[in-house]
């Protein structure tokens, strides 16, 4: 399938128009999936200035906590407009099939509602208001450890990021990793390269894995590999939290800059 064409449609037109079939086969058959890329690079070089220029309720210092190296911020609300739709847009396509998994892992009848804005209401209820899409920067040898991002009771089983620089050009390195940790097996890492514009789904925690006699869970944690950039730093987003579920994740790395 070709990309949408960014300056004529809109972000839930694009997000409506992906082979979701296809994306949805991905997912069950291997835990993750990329997208064909939706965001242009104006909108990339848009949604990564707002690491100097956005609002952030919280800016971490991932060496400081042993996270890493590196810095990620988490916007406050009201979230810049791109954010907020493209994970509205997402969730909805993603609910039935994180409600099928829900099924296979849990075997009850947990559900998530359809619309992203009832996901959220569930998330108030149980006292989770604190917006949790975010961008990461990280430069030169930068990386970020092994991890889930599970921070309250109510969260979504699916996670979304993309790239805002563009890779072999803006930088080298940098993979995106995810690590499965299968049930009676050896772990099998996954090494993804997305391209800029595109959208990686991952889980939050675990996906089903057809086992013997019944299916079984395996638990996956992400990371991003060391960062050999030559040049300025580069930027990298995680994933969507549980106090504010199916948040667009958004991961860029700048243009050069001096570091000394």
């Amino acid at each position: 399938m070709s990309s949408p064409t960014a300056t004529t449609t809109t972000l839930l037109d694009r997000v409506d128009a992906l082979d979701w079939d296809a994306l949805r086969a991905q997912l069950d058959g291997v835990g993750h999936a990329i997208t064909v890329p939706l965001l242009d690079p104006a909108e990339c070089e848009e949604l990564s200035d707002l690491f100097d220029g956005g609002r952030f309720r919280s800016t971490i210092d991932m060496a400081r906590h042993r996270f890493g190296d590196g810095r990620y911020r988490y916007f406050d609300h009201p979230l810049p407009e791109a954010i907020a739709e493209l994970r509205s847009s997402f969730y909805r396509h993603l609910a039935p099939i994180a409600n099928d998994w829900s099924q296979l892992l849990r075997g009850d009848d947990v559900k998530f509602p359809l619309e992203h804005e009832e996901l959220l209401e569930r998330c108030r209820d149980a006292g989770q208001e604190r917006p949790t899409p975010l961008i990461l920067r990280y430069g030169e040898g930068d990386w970020n450890a092994l991890h889930q991002d599970l921070y309250g009771d109510v969260y979504f089983p699916f996670q979304i990021l993309t790239i805002l620089s563009e890779p072999g050009v803006d930088f080298e390195g940098g993979e995106f990793v995810l690590l499965e940790q299968r049930p009676r097996a050896q772990s099998r890492a996954h090494v993804l390269k997305p391209p800029r514009g595109a959208f990686v789904i991952f889980p939050t925690r675990q996906r089903p894995n057809r086992g013997s006699p019944a299916t079984t869970g395996s638990a996956c944690v992400t990371a991003w590999a060391p960062s050999p950039a030559a040049g300025g730093p580069r930027w990298g987003s995680s994933s969507t939290t549980p106090s504010d579920p199916a948040g667009a994740q958004v991961t860029s790395r700048r243009r050069p800059v001096s570091t000394s």
